[in-house]
C-alpha cells in the first residue's frame, strides 16, 4: 500500500471527512511530511471507492458548493489494520537489525552520548522516549 493511501485510510478511521479535512488529517498524521494535492487526493478517493475501501457518507452544500464526506468501510478498516500490522512487522525487523549494529561510542538504541535515535531520554529522540 502506498503511503498516501495508508494515510487517507487512517484519516478516515475515526470519522467521516470531506476532502480538505482529509488533507488536514493527513498532514497531522504525517507530521507535515505528506501534503496531498487535490488531484492526488481525488484520484485516490475515486480508486479507494472503486475498491470498496471507502464510500460517500453524505454531502452538504457550503457557500454554494457541494462538500462530499467520505467514510471508511468495513473492508477499508480491515485493509488499514492489515497494513498497520505489516508496517509494525517491518519496523520491528529493522529495529532488531539496528540493535546488532556497533554503536561506535554513541548509543543508537539506548540513552547516552547526547543523541538518541530510538527510545531513551538523552538529547534528541526520533522514535520513542522524550523529544
Amino acid at each position: 500500500m502506498q503511503e498516501p493511501t495508508f494515510l487517507i485510510l487512517a484519516a478516515l478511521a475515526a470519522q467521516p471527512r470531506h476532502g480538505y479535512g482529509i488533507v488536514q488529517a493527513v498532514a497531522v498524521l504525517s507530521a507535515d511530511e505528506v501534503k496531498l494535492k487535490p488531484g492526488t487526493l481525488y484520484g485516490a478517493l475515486d480508486r479507494l471507492a472503486e475498491q470498496g475501501l471507502i464510500e460517500v457518507d453524505h454531502e452538504e452544500a457550503v457557500e454554494g458548493r457541494l462538500r462530499r464526506y467520505y467514510r471508511l468501510t468495513a473492508d477499508g478498516a480491515v485493509a488499514l489494520a492489515a497494513e498497520i500490522a505489516r508496517l509494525d512487522r517491518r519496523a520491528s525487523a529493522a529495529r532488531e537489525e539496528l540493535r546488532h549494529r556497533p554503536a561506535f561510542g554513541r548509543s543508537i538504541l539506548g540513552g547516552v552520548a547526547g543523541r538518541t535515535i530510538l527510545g531513551g531520554v538523552a538529547g534528541r529522540t526520533i522514535l520513542g522516549g522524550v523529544a
